[in-house]
């Protein structure tokens, strides 16, 4: 069975659609300030290796665990309305790069299982 990295194109379909996904966050009023004096290449990086990782593809991500690279963004006041402003703009993305339902309902389903680790939550909460 082909992954879901696999399914939406590989490493060109991730670098577009985190281009394009960074473009959103950027121009969104919700979330824009909180990648404010944030190196954008570098990060743009990170989650490039991250979803990679997350979709099936070869793992090189190296950053932080989930609950420990936000933990600064938490202390900020990230909240549940920021996970999920981020999460539309990932569906918008993907849909606008043509990605079908099936597989942005597989992406949501990923960022749903870190949502608590993003947002310092407990495991179960």
């Amino acid at each position: 069975m082909m992954t879901l990295y696999d399914r939406i194109g590989g490493p060109s379909a991730v670098k577009a659609a985190v281009d394009v996904f960074y473009t959103k966050n950027l121009a969104d009023p919700r979330i824009a300030h909180y990648f404010e004096g944030i190196d954008m290449a570098a990060q743009a990086a990170k989650q490039r290796a991250f979803l990679i990782m997350a979709f099936g593809g070869p793992n090189t991500y190296t950053g932080a665990d989930m609950r420990r690279a936000h933990a600064g963004l938490v202390a900020r006041g990230l909240t549940d309305v920021h996970f999920d402003a981020v999460v539309e703009n990932l569906a918008a993305t993907l849909s606008e790069l043509g990605v079908g339902q099936a597989e942005i309902a597989e992406v949501a389903a990923i960022a749903a299982s870190v949502r608590n680790d993003v947002l310092g939550k407990p495991p179960n909460a």
